[in-house]
């Protein structure tokens, strides 16, 4: 038995190139969640360790301050926002819109070594940087061994 590719209704051929149906599942979960937002995609994200803290790096070109909210719920961080697109009235004039627009959300859930009350943002040249500090108890420590 073939699978069938997945190809959501709306998007022109060729715009998601699938070779098989775990293709289009990774591609489903990088989309909005929001109904009727189907072509409005999460914004990329890296998660990576420096110091003993975590950062959470979030691409959001284009974007202003007052578009973006993050909140934080017990141990999940939740980052939502709206790309608009800059000149509404004449989006007839366009011959191709490949930029994405509209609402996304994502969620992120926080380590148990989190220290939840010294979480940063900020927001510079089109990248949002969450800084979630690691309780000082938790961090790794070094055990110096003697020689007998």
């Amino acid at each position: 038995m073939r699978l069938v590719p997945y190809r959501r209704m709306g998007a022109p051929a060729g715009f998601w190139p699938e070779t098989s149906l775990l293709d289009g599942l990774v591609r489903d979960f990088f989309t909005s969640s929001f109904p009727g937002e189907e072509d409005a995609v999460a914004p990329a994200a890296d998660i990576l360790e420096r110091d003993g803290d975590l950062l959470l790096r979030v691409e959001l070109p284009g974007m202003e301050e007052k578009d973006i909210e993050l909140k934080l719920e017990g141990r999940v961080l939740t980052l939502r926002g709206e790309r608009r697109f800059e000149n509404e009235d004449q989006r007839g004039n366009y011959h191709r819109i490949e930029r994405r627009y509209g609402s996304f959300n994502r969620s992120f859930t926080l380590p148990d070594t989190a220290d939840l009350d010294k979480v940063k943002a900020n927001y510079k040249n089109g990248v949002l940087t969450v800084t979630v500090p690691q309780r000082p108890d938790t961090k790794p420590r070094e055990i110096a061994v003697s020689v007998s």
